[in-house]
């Protein structure tokens, strides 16, 4: 009786001990599952990255876009043409400065509001 008892606990041990390398074999499963998953996400933005930089390639190489770099960016120019620079100040003119009205009274009525104020 004694040895069915023993032999009894020790397929228990081994039964818990198998199912505990079971649920951590699955546990392992999901966690390389995410992994996969992550790294196809990832795969898939640097597909995509890649053929937006295939197509900038693309149009570097055209001979507008060397062009309209070398006039735009070193102000070359064709033979008979000439390159005229705007100051950076004049470029940016902000369109919601409106006009000052010009102040037509005369002079010392301006110096007297500014005496009096």
């Amino acid at each position: 009786m004694q040895y069915k008892k023993i032999i009894y606990f020790i397929v228990i041990i081994i039964l818990l001990l198998t199912i505990n390398d079971l649920a951590h074999s699955i546990y392992d499963t999901w966690q390389k599952q995410d992994l996969i998953t992550q790294a196809q996400q990832e795969l898939t933005a640097e597909v995509n990255e890649n053929s937006h930089l295939k197509k900038q390639i693309s149009q570097v190489n055209q001979p507008q876009f060397v062009e309209s770099e070398a006039r735009d960016k070193l102000l070359l120019a064709k033979p008979g043409e000439g390159v005229i620079i705007i100051p950076n100040n004049q470029l940016h003119i902000d369109s919601t400065q409106e006009a000052k009205p010009v102040d037509t009274r005369p002079n010392w009525i301006k110096w007297w509001d500014t005496f009096t104020q």
